[in-house]
């Protein structure tokens, strides 16, 4: 296993990383700042968009667009011209309620959550975006929304409520509207963390950044742990796979949550890529299938 720090600068609050196979590019989102970041590995180049509001979450949407969860609901990124268009508005249940983490399912709809991080009560929801604009609750009580992926088949859907430690999981008719009952998957609090950002690899084994201690914890299908990454900040956030061979895992990481973690560390913030792993991932899923 290798492991490196990215040459670009850190964020306040990093999060959501994305691969887009077709840019050869990775996508991620400071959240606080807030922004939109890109970064080529076969170049170096990278680029930012501004965003309006905070920013919980993207997914790729086709040839030069994103979908976002921004603070107040749905939106479309223009990434030629940084135009954000909205798409829905999320009724949240109240004031210091924002979305927070998301995902493309592999049917092209974009499954994001929210998060109550004034007052710390279950009144955040998930939420399915449809490609029409049509919004549906998919699931209710939720404190601090992360961990949403989905299997390679789509048909199994993961996600957490962070201040409960517990990743979930739940069937999901990768073409359909259904959504089992969410049954535990894995807890993380024996590793000393809650769980955030998750995705998937295409052995279905599921890898969880544990924001509160530094470390990436791959769980086998079944549940059972199988490995642990050691990086050398305090809180890491997120991952996904990326790379032309889509076998190089990307971590964000954090120096503020705004809430209750801030770390001055020096590499805090940054974006760490770790290599020879062994395992592929799986190319994330479009919204509205566009590519």
């Amino acid at each position: 296993m290798k492991l490196e720090m990215l040459p670009i600068g850190r964020d306040t609050l990093g999060e959501c990383p994305v691969w887009s196979a077709t840019e050869g590019a990775l996508y991620w989102v400071d959240q606080m700042t807030p922004r939109v970041r890109r970064f080529v590995p076969a170049t170096g180049a990278v680029h930012e968009w501004l965003t309006p509001e905070s920013i919980g979450s993207i997914g790729l949407a086709g040839k030069d667009r994103l979908i976002m969860a921004l603070s107040s609901g749905f939106h479309h990124l223009d990434l030629n011209t940084g135009l954000v268009t909205p798409l829905a508005e999320v009724a949240h249940a109240g004031p210091g309620i924002r979305m927070n983490d998301g995902r493309c399912d592999r049917s092209g709809r974009f499954v994001a959550g929210s998060l109550a991080f004034e007052k710390g009560t279950p009144d955040g929801c998930l939420y399915r975006l449809n490609p029409g604009g049509s919004v549906e609750v998919l699931h209710r009580g939720i404190i601090v929304t992360n961990g949403v992926c989905f299997n390679a088949a789509g048909d199994r859907m993961y996600f957490a409520d962070s201040r409960t430690g517990i990743l979930m999981v739940c069937e999901y008719e990768s073409a359909g509207t259904s959504v089992g009952e969410p049954k535990p998957f894995a807890d993380t609090r024996p590793f000393g963390s809650v769980p955030d950002g998750a995705t998937v690899d295409e052995e279905g084994g599921v890898w969880i950044a544990l924001i509160e201690n530094g470390q990436v914890v791959r769980f086998l299908p079944d549940g059972t742990m199988d490995r642990t990454i050691q990086l050398p900040v305090p809180h890491v956030t997120s991952v996904c796979f990326g790379g032309p061979e889509l076998d190089t895992l990307y971590v964000t990481t954090v120096r503020d949550t705004g809430m209750r973690l801030r770390t001055d560390h020096p590499s805090a913030g940054a974006v760490f890529r770790v290599t020879d792993l062994g395992v592929r991932g799986v190319e994330e899923g479009h919204f509205g299938n566009g590519s």
